[in-house]
């Protein structure tokens, strides 16, 4: 029994039974006018101020969009550079589109903004079908996965 436990023990902390590296605490998709990101600091100094949060868009010029603010909790080391990959099966057509963002994954929480803008996305009143998030290092592992409960059919 002590030498199962022992094993156990190390084959975790080797990695062999590990789970994923971020966790997706919690993703809301919703739409944003471009108003609401303006701060008071903008009509400072004339620069879009996004505060804690990671901001990506799929036209960085455009503000209104689709987003998915997506809360992540990286339990493994800092990624530099990695890459955060959003699949989205809108209502026109059942091909997802993909849509890759490189980011930089400090270790503990992040909050990632990540929005559809411009000709991405059709409108308020449009919503996804279906969506997936995944981040992604460099090296090509998977460190975590995110998606709605139509991605794909549950098992039997």
């Amino acid at each position: 029994m002590r030498l199962a436990l022992t094993l156990a023990l190390l084959l975790g902390s080797a990695g062999i039974s590990r789970a994923a590296e971020v966790e997706f605490v919690r993703v809301w998709p919703g739409w944003r006018d471009a108003a609401s990101f303006e701060r008071i600091s903008e009509y400072f100094d004339g620069k879009e101020n996004s505060g804690s949060q990671a901001l990506l868009r799929s036209h960085p010029e455009i503000r209104a969009g689709f987003y998915f603010l997506a809360r992540a909790a990286n339990s493994g080391a800092a990624q530099p550079s990695a890459k955060l990959i959003l699949s989205v099966i809108k209502p026109a057509s059942p091909r997802a589109l993909v849509y890759t963002f490189p980011i930089v994954l400090p270790a503990g929480e992040t909050v990632f903004n990540v929005g559809l803008t411009g000709d991405d996305w059709a409108g308020p009143k449009v919503h996804p079908v279906a969506w997936k998030i995944e981040i992604v290092a460099t090296d090509g592992r998977l460190l975590g996965v995110q998606k709605s409960f139509l991605w794909e059919k549950p098992d039997k």
